[in-house]
């Protein structure tokens, strides 16, 4: 008996050696990121040559000479910087045209503190041309370099340690011991919302090789490094009763500073039918699904509560959106406290004006009659919510 289970224990055994041999090469690697990343080598070459002659490995990848050929002047040469830290060694001389940065932005243990002296360093329609792994370019390298047993469980553990662990409060400091605050997963929504949140507009972004380039123009001066909430309940600045900014809070549902993001998806993307942004790139998948049954507006209620709202009402809108109203229009909204469920919902506007119209004809007859009107409101809307299934998109 013990003869006859010799044999499968000692391949046990060896199978299980060969596992742990393989989490020492991987499972280690993967979480301290040392497994074969893409870096940015470049070697500005005609039609401009760097200020600061460094010891280059490679030429630039083609996207970043196509995108400087196509946005900067050939008489004025970009400064190039392996990192953000050579700042400190920059003299204060005229601010520059143009600023390529080979580091990641992935590398930075900073990320909007670097963007915004970068930003400080640059004259207003200079750009910023950098790179960085975003996490759905990392999940393509990760997946590519682990041996397949062990796929899904490591790539697992990147994602809690690099998207979970960095960001909750309580455990973002110890993210930075361990791994040096180095290869933050950011999706390329982040990317670009930091961009525009530290006085940036993103102009162009092109893939190539594991990285994503991008060309920020900067568009203001920026002092101090911007907040925004990685948390599953976030607060919102929206127009209020009176003008005032109101505090609003929902479950995320998008990507972190999707909020910054919203004149760079107006502007690309326009408006779809209902009045909101047309195939919105700031939504995660599962904030779809939140949407569809209204889960993110829960945490509402607290605006309720505190007065700030109520239960029927005008949509808070954010500054932005607005101004994409008619200024007449702006003063009387403004004279009006939001609501959790709009007139939307009753009358079904497909685009911007119809949506003026219907937030119009509601206040005529809120005016008139408050409490009649909130009430007939509200009944239509929930029979189209309830009924018709109509839904939030």
């Amino acid at each position: 008996m013990a003869f006859a289970l010799q044999k499968p224990v000692k391949a046990l055994i060896q199978r299980i050696r060969t596992w742990v041999s393989w989490y020492r090469q991987y499972g280690k690697l993967l979480l301290f990121d040392n497994l074969t990343r893409p870096t940015m080598t470049t070697k500005p070459q005609t039609p401009f040559e760097a200020k600061n002659q460094k010891g280059w490995k490679t030429p630039a990848p083609s996207p970043l000479n196509e995108m400087a050929e196509r946005y900067l002047p050939n008489t004025e040469p970009p400064a190039v910087l392996s990192s953000p830290e050579e700042l400190n060694g920059m003299a204060a001389v005229k601010p520059e045209h143009a600023i390529i940065v080979q580091q990641r932005l992935n590398e930075l243990r900073s990320v909007n503190s670097s963007l915004i002296r970068l930003n400080a360093q640059l004259r207003v329609g200079g750009y910023l041309i950098g790179c960085v792994e975003t996490t759905q370019l990392r999940k393509k390298r990760v997946l590519k370099q682990l041996p397949w047993p062990f796929k899904k469980l490591l790539y697992g553990m990147d994602v809690l340690l690099k998207r979970a662990w960095s960001r909750l409060p309580v455990l973002k400091k110890m993210y930075f011991r361990p791994a040096s605050g180095r290869s933050w997963a950011m999706s390329e929504v982040e990317v670009l919302g930091r961009l525009c949140a530290c006085g940036f507009y993103p102009d162009d972004t092109v893939e190539e090789k594991g990285l994503l380039y991008f060309f920020a123009r900067k568009v203001a001066t920026i002092e101090k490094a911007p907040k925004a909430g990685t948390g599953p309940v976030i607060p919102l600045s929206r127009v209020g009763k009176g003008g005032k900014q109101i505090t609003v809070y929902k479950f995320r549902t998008m990507y972190p500073y999707s909020e910054y993001l919203q004149e760079f998806v107006f502007n690309n993307n326009g408006l779809q039918e209902g009045g909101k942004f047309k195939d919105d790139p700031r939504i995660t998948p599962t904030g779809r699904i939140m949407r569809k049954y209204w889960v993110d507006e829960l945490p509402n209620l607290i605006s309720i509560c505190r007065g700030q709202m109520k239960l029927f009402g005008l949509r808070p809108i954010s500054e932005h959106y607005l101004s994409l109203y008619p200024e007449s229009f702006q003063q009387l909204r403004k004279r009006f406290k939001p609501g959790l469920v709009p007139p939307e919902y009753v009358d079904l506007p497909t685009t911007i004006d119809e949506i003026v119209e219907s937030e119009s004809r509601y206040l005529e007859a809120y005016q008139r009659q408050p409490f009649q009107t909130d009430l007939r409101y509200m009944s239509k809307a929930f029979y189209n919510i309830f009924i018709k299934k109509v839904r939030s998109h």
